[in-house]
């Protein structure tokens, strides 16, 4: 009797075993961690870095460490003020840092990076709840910020700092000298020698990161070529020069267009999360910069393009959300 009740009990449980389970979504899941996502974007982050560092000296490599230390203090600050779980492991303040370093432009006063990282930290993410909670891009949300309260500064490039002196230099950004019918050369727009933020100024190395982000799996062409395309074809209709080349290349390669479509634009908390919404969410930034670029005052307009465009990604998500397994629509 007691074998059999055994028996009887052994073969319950493999019938429940073989039962399907039911647990909430989602069921397919793989071994990528905020950290290693967010460590990963540092790592394509840091040929553009270097070669800010070595083209603009001591103070942009200064400013990238401020900006990145400030980031980590505030971010622990708040939390260990609001009694919140620490989150400064998962790398996101690092990289929130590093993003609106390589953002400034390198004579900016020594207020701007602790302005700009308590403006990306604390008001556009840790108020609206934490990573995974903000509505726009924090180092981007701090760049706009700052632009519009220390335009003075944000629009400064003259100052050029080298290893082992400082040298005062007046020029404009390329993306100037393209709209204003001067002079510019492609060729220092992909090496980096040029005036502009401090990680905006080469699209080679911009290029080599944004291409390691691809092959790692952590961003898509969806977004990112469409945002490129987008502004290339809106350049050539509107732009009044037509297909000519090398006014296009120069809307790609100067400016921040590259550090933004590959980098900020992608970013998996304000981008759409469909590839259908990230394509339209391209074609957006990509018209939005052109007009802003062509039309506006100002040479550049990636930076406000994209904070625009986290603004309607809900919108964007509502009408590209996938219907459920089985659904149908109700007849008239």
């Amino acid at each position: 009797m007691e074998n059999g009740s055994k028996d009887k009990k052994t073969n319950t449980d493999e019938q429940v075993n073989k039962l399907p389970s039911v647990s909430p979504t989602p069921h397919v899941r793989d071994k990528s961690t905020t950290s290693k996502i967010m460590g990963c974007v540092l790592l394509g982050l840091l040929p553009a870095t270097a070669v800010g560092i070595w083209n603009f000296g001591y103070r942009a490599l200064i400013i990238v460490i401020a900006c990145i230390a400030l980031c980590v203090l505030f971010e622990w600050g708040f939390e260990k003020i609001c009694r919140k779980k620490s989150t400064v492991k998962d790398l996101s303040a690092v990289l929130t840092g590093l993003l609106l370093a390589l953002n400034l432009p390198v004579g900016v006063p020594w207020y701007i990076p602790v302005i700009g990282s308590f403006v990306a930290i604390v008001v556009v993410k840790q108020l609206f709840g934490g990573l995974g909670q903000n509505f726009m891009n924090p180092a981007l949300g701090a760049r706009c910020f700052l632009v519009l309260s220390f335009s003075r500064y944000m629009t400064d490039f003259s100052y050029r700092p080298g290893w082992g002196n400082a040298d005062i230099i007046s020029s404009a950004t390329p993306l100037a000298d393209v709209k204003n019918g001067a002079a510019f050369s492609l060729t220092s727009m992909l090496l980096g020698n040029e005036a502009g933020t401090i990680g905006e100024t080469s699209a080679l190395a911009l290029l080599i990161g944004g291409l390691f982000l691809l092959c790692m799996g952590v961003i898509t062409w969806h977004l990112t070529g469409m945002y490129i395309l987008s502004l290339v074809v809106f350049a050539a209709i509107f732009g009044g020069r037509g297909l000519d080349f090398e006014y296009l290349a120069a809307h790609l390669f100067g400016g921040g267009l590259m550090l933004g479509a590959f980098f900020m634009a992608t970013d998996y908390v304000t981008r759409p999360i469909t590839k259908k919404g990230q394509i339209i969410y391209g074609i957006f930034l990509g018209c939005l910069t052109g007009i802003f670029r062509i039309f506006g005052p100002a040479a550049e307009g990636v930076s406000f393009a994209i904070i625009i465009g986290n603004l309607i990604v809900p919108l964007i998500e509502r009408i590209t959300v996938p219907k459920h397994f089985g659904y149908r629509k109700a007849a008239k």
